[in-house]
């Protein structure tokens, strides 16, 4: 059993999926950034200052020794407050579009790459089936008796 799990994952396969996973999770962190540093303060600023990030609906009370923010997310949330947290989840949204749209960016230039070198197969000859072996007889009792006459 252990040398068949060690030919399973010594695979190409394997080892292209691990590998995947890991530039995706760095991937994700690039996403992740530019999403919340760059774009949401940008989408933010364009509907009048907000802070997508900050947008939630408390669903419970606040514990009574709680002395922070009424308004801050994160705090409340720390303190174990039951929050809808609509504008995380708007973040995360946007998150989810820019990796689907690059994914697809991806995926369309390597359909378009692989469609071009299938034309270009197309386009070049292809090579003349060489000739079986009764054809190559053939010839050669035809160019002996041409010899002999």
């Amino acid at each position: 059993m252990l040398k068949d799990f060690k030919a399973f994952i010594m695979r190409g396969n394997v080892l292209d999926l691990a590998v995947a996973v890991i530039i995706g999770a760095a991937f994700n962190k690039i996403v992740t950034s530019l999403t919340d540093d760059v774009l949401m303060p940008i989408i933010g600023k364009l509907c009048g200052g907000l802070d997508f990030s900050g947008y939630f609906l408390r669903l419970g009370p606040v514990p009574a020794d709680y002395s922070g923010s009424l308004v801050d997310y994160a705090a409340l949330k720390k303190a174990g407050v039951p929050l809808l947290g609509y504008g995380a989840f708007v973040t995360q949204i946007v998150n989810f579009v820019i990796v689907a749209f690059i994914i697809f960016l991806l995926v369309r230039g390597v359909n378009k790459a692989l469609s071009f070198h299938a034309q270009e197969q197309a386009k070049t000859p292809a090579a003349p089936a060489p000739d079986s072996a009764e054809v190559v007889l053939l010839r050669e009792i035809r160019d002996s008796l041409r010899q002999r006459g």
